[in-house]
């Protein structure tokens, strides 16, 4: 699944710079209809997908409290943004006819589409409950520093830490179990070309290597969309 997530993140990041700003006006009442809700709902989406703590560093930290984790669990188990990478990723095994044993149409698709949201669904509740349990949280904060290499250490790094209450980076086992629980669950569901516990460690594996390799995005992302926000920012009236 590392591929695909790529390619959506990108794809995401890019409608996420382009998206047209309204200008600063007067403080008015805001529908849901309005454009500057629709683009802050579309960011908060991103974010939440990607389970981003927006362009926040990790110097102004504040833990969270269980309100919270609570509101930002429902929101990443309805986002709409989650259904479409589902989409995508149960489309992409359609074509690989993956797993064999699934046939192709609309019955196949289904069940690849249920396989791909079971895990996804197993993996955000584990999280959510271990980190409650353990006070960890697995938002990505952007490291603060300037200089490349140091990035890039911190960003992997961030694949399998988690930030506690007192701001500490430790071992992420909400993270962990999560990834775990989703893969080795889902063995209980998938046919006999993927039912070993083989299967369920290289699929835990590909996602912990994916999540590592998303941190580098993560913590570059703001750089790379900064040009884009500035050439679309609304000149200011005269």
């Amino acid at each position: 699944m590392g591929r695909r997530a790529w390619i959506l993140f990108l794809l995401l990041s890019a409608g996420w710079a382009g998206r047209p700003q309204a200008p600063s006006t007067a403080p008015q009442e805001k529908t849901d209809s309005d454009p500057a809700r629709q683009h802050s709902n579309f960011v908060r989406d991103v974010l939440d997908l990607f389970n981003m703590a927006g362009a926040q560093q990790s110097k102004g930290f504040q833990p969270l409290t269980q309100s919270e984790r609570n509101r930002l669990y429902f929101r990443s188990m309805v986002n709409p943004l989650s259904f479409v990478r589902v989409a995508a990723s149960a489309g992409i095994d359609q074509a690989k006819d993956k797993p064999e044993e699934w046939e192709q149409g609309a019955s196949g698709y289904g069940k690849r589409y249920a396989n791909i949201f079971g895990q996804y669904s197993i993996q955000r509740t584990v999280n959510y409950g271990l980190g409650s349990l353990l006070h960890e949280d697995n938002r990505y904060f952007n490291s603060g520093k300037r200089k490349f290499w140091p990035r890039v250490g911190y960003a992997l790094e961030s694949g399998i830490l988690a930030r506690r209450d007192d701001g500490t980076r430790r071992f992420s086992f909400s993270q962990t179990g999560g990834v775990a629980a989703g893969a080795f669950l889902a063995r209980a569901w998938l046919p006999p070309s993927q039912h070993s516990p083989e299967d369920a460690a290289i699929s835990f594996a590909i996602t912990t290597g994916t999540n590592i390799g998303f941190g580098v995005v993560k913590e570059f992302l703001p750089d790379m969309v900064r040009p884009f926000v500035k050439k679309h920012k609304p000149k200011p009236s005269p």
